[in-house]
């Protein structure tokens, strides 16, 4: 059975279990060597790229149908993730199912809701599932060298500036640093997502006027200048700093 006549098979299936105007599409962003990247599938059909998406159960809250596709498709789980935006355009996935009928109900029109996630990649054991050959993250600066479906495109790029600027109100670093981490890694991880170059002691100064860091007494070794001091998440406040906003940055 070729990929085409697979799909519509399983397409059959869902018809009756499905919203089939209704789908989330997470966005998941992670951090690694001073690069952001992002969690991708490859597609068995078309063999395009797509976000870890799915539609949304008739008997399912939204939220929970986001949370449930990207541990279903890509084996991720306790993840925090954002509602940002509503992707809605007329015809946006016609082409992507052109080889089929019009009457397929995947090809009609239907309205993406995006929400944007912040995943370390050295804690994810990712899954292929049954629609899709691969499951990677794939570096943003590299995102031009492969062929994205539909607008998930778009929806990356937006996503991306949603995140830069939930950074003027709420912390970020929690899901994207290893455990223990320098100040100057998680200056690095700021300038990445903004794309631009922080003054160092401004930086400095102000994230430690949050109260969301815990100082420990370690330091970084292995470097051929002073070995620097490592800091950790103080977890209860920066949950806090989560909900209530920044009041210092």
């Amino acid at each position: 059975m070729d990929s085409q006549q697979q799909f519509l098979r399983k397409s059959e299936e869902a018809k009756d279990i499905y919203l089939p105007h209704l789908s989330a599409d997470p966005v998941v962003f992670g951090f690694d060597k001073s690069e952001l990247k992002v969690l991708l599938l490859q597609m068995t059909y078309r063999k395009q790229w797509l976000l870890p998406g799915g539609y949304v159960k008739k008997d399912e809250d939204l939220d929970d149908a986001a949370k449930r596709v990207l541990r279903d498709r890509a084996g991720i789980s306790d993840v925090y993730l954002e509602e940002f935006a509503v992707f809605g355009k007329n015809k946006r996935s016609e082409f992507y199912f052109e080889d089929f009928d019009d009457s397929l109900w995947h090809k009609q029109r239907f309205v993406s809701i995006g929400y944007y996630a912040l995943y370390n990649p050295d804690n994810a054991d990712l899954i292929i599932d049954e629609y899709s050959d691969k499951c990677e993250w794939i570096y943003l600066s590299q995102l031009n060298e492969i062929e994205l479906a539909m607008d998930h495109r778009e929806i990356i790029e937006k996503a991306l500036l949603a995140l830069r600027e939930r950074i003027s109100y709420k912390p970020i670093g929690y899901n994207l640093l290893p455990e223990k981490f320098t100040l100057s890694e998680l200056q690095k991880l700021y300038e990445t997502i903004l794309g631009k170059e922080l003054n160092r002691g401004n930086f400095y100064r102000k994230i430690k006027n949050l109260g969301i860091l815990r100082k420990l007494d370690e330091q970084r070794r292995g470097g051929a200048h002073k070995s620097p001091d490592l800091y950790s998440f103080d977890e209860e406040n920066y949950k806090k700093a989560l909900e209530n906003g920044l009041n210092n940055w």
